[in-house]
């Protein structure tokens, strides 16, 4: 798929079929995510991929929102011990980024995902934390849910595109 197309396609999908992502798949992904542009190259992230149906409900149990069934988790964290000591809010954007390829990656490959966020929520970091027995240098920024779309799942592509929120000058 073109890059444009991909963005253009990429859609949140709330409903997964079983068929199980394989780990040439996810090697994919976490190259993607790790392409991403960081502040001053400090490349503040961890993640965690979860595959195992046990620790996958912990996350789904200690979710706010982002409560669905998937074969894979995955959870981009903010590594704290990585982050720019004056600028630590500067990690939250690099891990969007990161959190952004991931996606824009999924869709190329035929994947489909949705991104629910944790950061900056404290209740929600502390209880994905306790959750995975994250170390406390590691801060949860969102789960993202992957896998193949259900039948169910085979929504229409918006076009999200408004003319209205632009003004070139």
């Amino acid at each position: 798929m073109e890059t444009l197309e991909t963005i253009r396609v990429r859609r949140s999908v709330r409903s997964f079929s079983d068929k199980e992502i394989t780990d040439e798949i996810i090697d994919k992904l976490m190259h993607a995510a790790m392409a991403s542009p960081s502040a001053v190259d400090r490349r503040p992230w961890f993640y965690y991929v979860i595959k195992d149906e046990e620790t996958k409900q912990k996350v789904i149990d200690n979710m706010q929102f982002g409560k669905y069934k998937s074969p894979v988790i995955i959870i981009p964290c903010i590594n704290e011990l990585k982050t720019i000591p004056f600028a630590k809010e500067l990690a939250a954007l690099d891990l969007a980024s990161s959190t952004e390829n991931i996606l824009l990656a999924a869709t190329d490959l035929g994947l489909g995902s949705v991104w629910c966020a944790i950061y900056p929520n404290k209740s929600h970091i502390k209880a994905i934390q306790k959750a995975l027995n994250m170390p406390l240098s590691r801060t949860p920024f969102s789960a993202i849910y992957l896998g193949y779309p259900s039948e169910n799942d085979k929504g229409k592509i918006k076009d999200k595109y408004d003319e209205s929120k632009i003004k070139i000058i």
